[in-house]
């Protein structure tokens, strides 16, 4: 029951989610901070290198440059249908989100979330506004994360990332470098792989998703009147992988939630109308 509906409102089943692998990749620098005016031109500056490496990964249409990202990934015509039927209005989405272009992996939304993402999810090096000060920092640390596919599993994804790092003239290091490391290598970073879930997806003429869609079209329905709208892929992370692998069952997803909900982010809530129809929801099933 969780994620967002569609962002039309309409009761949602989704049929998959997409996985996740966490990776933090920090790029050294000296030894210790150093101050700006008598080191700048002289000495790297790691967080100016570290958005180098960064802007190797994508074009600036969003697609990742690694050659292999997007290996496995095959939709047939019967897939796209599907993606279309889901009836997206991509200018009024847009508008929500604040963007006057989507990035170009797919050429729609849905179309989007079939393939795996390579996000920054937060970067940090120094200091900025008030506690900013005039150094040359010693690190610089980005926090990403890959949405995966079921084609396209974590681990391999961060092996071809880290091969690519060190194509960009990278020596690796599984701690902090040594005095060593640091004489002998001209750049020094260390790419950590963190959490990993794999993605799941179960085919949508499933007998539970017949059963599902018969619950949410019911009379006690949150919406009888509306046929409801029915997704192949949902592009967050949920532990199915878990599930799956523990009880060897299928699944569907009834996402009972706003789509305008600020999920993982400021101000997220919980629109009251949603609580009433994911009730119904809860109720029908």
């Amino acid at each position: 029951l969780d994620g967002p509906v569609h962002e039309s409102g309409r009761p949602t089943l989704a049929f998959g989610n997409r996985g996740i692998a966490q990776e933090t990749l920090t790029v050294f620098g000296p030894r210790n901070p150093l101050h700006s005016g008598h080191f700048g031109n002289y000495v790297p500056n790691p967080a100016m290198r570290l958005a180098q490496l960064l802007a190797t990964m994508k074009d600036d249409d969003g697609r990742v440059l690694i050659p292999g990202y997007y290996d496995g990934v095959e939709l047939t015509p019967a897939d796209r249908e599907i993606l279309v039927a889901t009836g997206d209005d991509e200018v009024s989405l847009r508008k929500r989100l604040g963007i006057a272009r989507a990035e170009k992996v797919g050429d729609s939304y849905q179309l989007a979330m079939q393939y795996p993402s390579l996000n920054v999810r937060g970067m940090a090096s120094a200091a900025v506004g008030d506690k900013a000060a005039n150094v040359l920092p010693d690190t610089a640390v980005a926090e990403l994360d890959m949405r995966t596919t079921p084609q396209t599993d974590g681990r391999r994804l961060y092996a071809l990332i880290r091969e690519h790092i060190e194509r960009q003239g990278y020596h690796l290091v599984d701690g902090l470098p040594s005095d060593g490391e640091r004489a002998r290598y001209d750049k020094l970073a260390r790419f950590q792989l963190g959490e990993v879930q794999t993605a799941q997806r179960v085919p949508m003429d499933a007998a539970v998703g017949r059963w599902a869609l018969q619950a949410l079209r019911s009379p006690t329905g949150p919406a009888p009147q509306v046929e409801p709208v029915r997704i192949r892929m949902m592009g967050g992370t949920l532990p199915t992988d878990i599930l799956v692998d523990a009880l060897h069952l299928p699944f569907v997803l009834v996402p009972t939630v706003n789509a305008d909900n600020n999920q993982h982010a400021r101000d997220e809530n919980l629109r009251i109308g949603n609580f009433i129809t994911g009730t119904e929801t809860v109720y029908s099933l």
